[in-house]
C-alpha cells in the first residue's frame, strides 16, 4: 500500500549552471534553486582562478571547495555541541551539588 504525500507535493524547477540547462524536481523548487545558484557561483569562481576551461575539471573543484565548506562548517557545529554538552554536564554536576545539600539539611 502506497502513500502519496499531497502535503509536499513534487515539483519541476529548470535552473542554469555554468552554462547547462537542467530540470530537476524536488518538494521546494525555491531551495534547488538556491542550491543551483550556489553552483554556479563557485564553478564559476574556481574557473576564474583557474587555468582550465573544462567543465568536469571546474565542477571537481568547485565539489571540493563545496564539501570543504561543509566540512568546515560540520566541524564548528561539532565544537560547539561539544562545547555545549560539557556546560550542560557542568551544570548538571553543579544542580546536583545543590540538591544534595538541601537533602542533607532537610531544606
Amino acid at each position: 500500500m502506497t502513500q502519496e504525500n499531497t502535503a509536499n507535493p513534487i515539483s519541476y524547477v529548470t535552473v542554469t549552471i555554468y552554462d547547462q540547462t537542467y530540470h530537476l524536481s524536488g518538494q521546494d523548487p525555491a531551495h534547488i534553486a538556491r542550491l543551483a545558484e550556489r553552483v554556479d557561483a563557485k564553478m564559476r569562481a574556481v574557473a576564474a582562478q583557474g587555468r582550465t576551461v573544462d567543465s568536469l575539471r571546474v565542477a571537481v573543484l568547485a565539489a571540493l571547495n563545496l564539501a570543504d565548506e561543509l566540512s568546515q562548517a560540520n566541524d564548528a557545529v561539532g565544537a560547539d555541541a561539544s562545547q555545549g554538552t560539557a556546560r550542560a554536564a557542568s551544570l548538571r554536576g553543579l544542580l546536583d551539588e545543590v540538591l544534595d545539600a538541601e537533602r542533607k539539611t532537610g531544606s
